[in-house]
């Protein structure tokens, strides 16, 4: 049976294995709950975030030097604070593509590169290589972590030249993951390998048709294997849509020895409709996360007026305000989750963004909305480490820091600086030993 996508999704009512995902009035109750789950998330952030970074501060002669000035600054998280890129060229306009560019380096440390399968390779075996590797490229020089979006998504239109044959398009299928993941292997190194298995039985495309053959498991599997053989180190993602559809059971039973197919889930939070209940988004990682595997939020959406598509209403100083305030609330809820460990926003800008709702961060001049500010200052300030002081009497200096990587900078009573790069890592020591070269 053929049901169109859009009408399934608008019939549905967002659900996730039994958590409704729905928006409603706020009532006294509600705050209480969303504030009861900012509590715990914040609590969360304290215990899961972060860590003891130790610095051990010794002289020449390995005794411990007490009254050193140390100071430690934050280069970037190990949390994935992203975004898709799809806006980072911007053919004729480089002012806009200036800024587009300078924002996402500003404030993202991770980027979703587009490999829809019927524009990638509108022509048989001419995929758009030279623009990936270029973004790839700019992504690297700005320590920008990639990953790529989707390799198999049977509910979109076939490129033009996929066979009807069932033999041929499986082959073309696989040959195309072990050819993309292989090729961009140490680039690339994260993959959302299927998009929305949970909406296969309801494709009508040629590749959706081969699919529905062999069935779900099988056809998912297929390619998780293929993605495995191109680089066995990679980090493979299923991208699951939140429907009324069983997603839930669908991909516990994804798995082979007990163990899952692949190495995280990714899931969808486009809030059209209006913001999700924070307790029932919190239940929702709780639920996923019973999975076994990290959760991403890999299309993360509020918008900055109301409306529907083909009818959005213009954004106001008061609806900008009230994207913030939600965009704010839900990171610290999702940072604060011990399962999550990546959020993405879909899209940065307004122009060219997804049924050309008023989602961006940026408008489409490419000028900050108040939501990118929130989101800078607590990605960028408040959940990111900036500590200085002095070593103790035992030569040490000890701080809370946020995961990921730190600079490491120690003034010598001659007034000689030695600096290091260190990482502060979940359920390590971190200690770092220090002395005068």
């Amino acid at each position: 049976m053929a049901l169109n996508r859009r009408l399934f999704l608008k019939s549905a009512a967002f659900a996730a294995g039994g958590v409704m995902l729905s928006p409603g009035r706020r009532s006294n109750a509600t705050e209480r709950e969303a504030e009861s789950s900012l509590a715990r998330a914040r609590e969360g952030i304290e215990r899961n975030r972060q860590d003891k970074l130790v610095l051990q501060v010794t002289g020449a002669d390995q005794r411990p030097l007490p009254g050193i000035a140390v100071e430690v600054h934050q280069l970037r998280h190990s949390f994935l604070w992203g975004s898709n890129l799809f806006g980072w060229s911007v053919p004729g306009q480089p002012e806009l593509e200036a800024a587009y560019r300078m924002r996402f380096a500003e404030l993202f440390n991770f980027a979703t590169l587009d490999f829809y399968w019927h524009h990638y390779e509108s022509e048989q075996g001419r995929p758009r290589y030279a623009r990936t590797e270029a973004t790839v490229e700019w992504c690297r020089a700005n320590n920008i972590a990639c990953k790529g979006h989707p390799l198999a998504w049977a509910n979109i239109p076939d490129p033009n030249w996929l066979p009807e044959d069932a033999v041929a398009i499986r082959a073309a299928s696989l040959g195309r993951v072990r050819e993309i993941v292989g090729r961009f292997r140490g680039k690339i190194d994260m993959w959302d390998v299927i998009n929305e298995p949970s909406l296969l039985l309801w494709a009508s495309t040629r590749l959706g048709n081969w699919a529905q053959s062999v069935g779900t498991h099988s056809f998912v599997s297929q390619h998780l294997h293929a993605a495995r053989e191109a680089n066995p180190d990679a980090t493979l993602l299923l991208n699951e849509v939140l429907t009324a559809y069983p997603s839930y059971s669908l991909l516990d039973g994804l798995r082979e020895d007990g163990k899952p197919l692949f190495d995280a889930v990714g899931l969808q939070s486009h809030m059209h409709r209006g913001a999700w209940p924070l307790d029932r988004m919190w239940a929702l990682c709780d639920r996923y996360g019973g999975l076994g595997v990290p959760l991403h939020f890999t299309e993360f959406t509020v918008l900055s007026a109301t409306g529907r598509e083909g009818r959005w209403e213009a954004p106001t100083a008061e609806s900008e305000q009230a994207q913030a305030d939600h965009a704010a609330r839900h990171y610290t809820l999702l940072f604060g989750h011990p399962s999550v460990q990546a959020v993405s926003w879909w899209d940065l800008t307004d122009r060219g963004a997804w049924k050309s709702a008023p989602a961006g961060l940026l408008r489409a001049d490419m000028s900050p909305k108040p939501a990118y500010d929130r989101l800078h200052e607590l990605i960028r300030n408040q959940w990111w480490t900036s500590n200085h002081g002095e070593t103790n009497a035992d030569g040490k200096f000890v701080s809370r820091a946020f995961h990921g990587r730190h600079s490491v900078t120690v003034r010598w009573p001659d007034d000689r600086k030695t600096s290091r790069d260190v990482d502060c890592e979940p359920g390590r020591q971190n200690v770092v030993e220090i002395s005068p070269m």
